[in-house]
């Protein structure tokens, strides 16, 4: 899996589902998403997680920081790209990210953009990034969002309270190339 290949996916359904459990991670299987985040699991269940992710025919994302029982750094992505079969990771953690990359895996960094300061430390680190998209969270101003491309130059994608189609439409249409959001009732959109 490469990026251009997840652009594409992303283009035909920019509703990404993120799960947090096994009964969402069904659910979320059943929906036209084809693209699943898992943000919180268990070391013992990737391997399972990513396999049926797989064989739904979705791309397969890990929120390699939320992974009880797994250190959050580098012998991290090792273990993602050996044992399990996800295409890629979120992380907040610039040096994970890079890793990702090294191991060819798709990478995403997560930014919160919870006040201005916050917002002046990702515009900062946007220019350094390695990862293949952005996301932000919570879900900002249009403003906000067409800023966050002009100096990314990185597609976005806005999650956190996304929960209508409201929300999607107001995203996609100020230039997010998805969002992502764990509200069910909006994967379908």
């Amino acid at each position: 899996m490469n990026s251009h290949d997840l652009y594409e996916k992303l283009e035909l359904a920019p509703v990404i589902a993120a799960v947090k459990s096994e009964d969402e991670l069904a659910k979320a299987l059943l929906t036209d998403v084809e693209v699943v985040f898992v943000l919180q699991s268990h070391l013992m269940q990737l391997a399972d997680l990513s396999e049926k992710i797989k064989k739904s025919g979705k791309i397969a994302i890990l929120h390699a920081d939320l992974v009880k029982g797994l250190s959050s750094d580098e012998t991290a992505i090792d273990y993602i790209k050996t044992c399990t079969s996800f295409d890629g990771i979120i992380s907040t953690k610039s040096a994970i990210v890079r890793h990702a990359k090294r191991h060819h895996l798709l990478a995403i960094q997560r930014f919160f953009l919870l006040d201005s300061s916050a917002l002046e430390n990702v515009e900062r680190q946007l220019s350094h990034t390695e990862a293949d998209l952005v996301e932000v969270l919570p879900s900002v101003s249009p403003k906000i969002i067409k800023d966050l491309i002009k100096q990314s130059r990185k597609p976005l994608i806005v999650g956190g309270l996304i929960r209508d189609k409201e929300d999607v439409m107001g995203a996609l249409g100020a230039g997010s190339l998805a969002v992502s959001t764990t509200k069910e009732e909006v994967w379908s959109i």
